[in-house]
């Protein structure tokens, strides 16, 4: 895999916060342990906007120089945005931001949709994209876990309460920790050692843990960004 770790509980970071609104969420991560970070999601509005934006960009080089690899975040509607949009996304984030790779969100669950983001695959690693991410916020069919599709699966994203009671499909286990990711919110403070100890233990060799709730949790930073909160 190219850009996303192989080793176990690294952070996958999605920063879903102008840098603008919050500078010093985008310094945080900037001037974290590079170590402990598998990847970056840059979403400036739900893809990569319609115009350049200078402030953004700025920040988002900031991340590229100190060796952050930067995905860039597509949404594919389950499988209803057209080809050609998701594409068309992907490029524009290499043009604008260097980008090493793509964060394909809202991807679809059934074996119908898989010739369909076999193609969005091969086109993101044909436009420069060495990593190709799944967000398919549950587990998919396994057929998804193929080789030569995603780099990495995202097989939950919800809240802390859903998390605690999410059980893992038995083809999980045919596959390396790295190949899958978790992303949980509305994580409490003092639970957060819980939540990073429950990530590793489901295998998932990447994952976030943030505070954050609402219709944007990943406004907020994740915990562990720094080797110093969860010791």
């Amino acid at each position: 895999m190219t850009g996303v770790s192989h080793a176990d509980g690294r952070l996958l970071v999605p920063l879903y916060v102008h840098p603008a609104v919050d500078p010093a969420a985008w310094q945080a991560v900037a001037a974290a342990e590079p170590g402990r970070i598998a990847a970056v999601v840059l979403n400036l509005a739900d893809g990569p906007g319609e115009a350049p934006d200078n402030v953004f960009a700025e920040a988002a080089e900031k991340l590229r120089a100190v060796g952050l690899p930067l995905l860039g975040y597509a949404d594919t509607d389950y499988g209803r945005r057209p080809h050609s949009a998701v594409v068309a996304d992907i490029l524009t984030y290499r043009q604008r931001h260097g980008i090493t790779g793509v964060y394909l969100d809202q991807v679809a669950t059934h074996p119908g949709a898989l010739a369909h983001y076999r193609r969005l695959a091969t086109a993101a690693r044909a436009a420069g994209c060495g990593t190709v991410v799944f967000g398919h916020g549950d587990h998919p069919d396994p057929g998804y876990a193929e080789v030569g599709l995603a780099d990495l699966l995202v097989t939950f994203e919800g809240d802390w309460e859903a998390y605690r009671s999410m059980t893992l499909p038995l083809w999980t286990g045919r596959h390396a920790a790295a190949r899958f990711c978790h992303l949980v919110y509305d994580v409490p403070a003092e639970l957060a050692r819980e939540a990073a100890a429950l990530i590793a233990a489901r295998r998932a060799g990447v994952g976030c843990a943030v505070p954050g709730a609402g219709e944007n949790p990943w406004r907020t930073l994740p915990y562990g960004l720094t080797a110093a909160e969860l010791t």
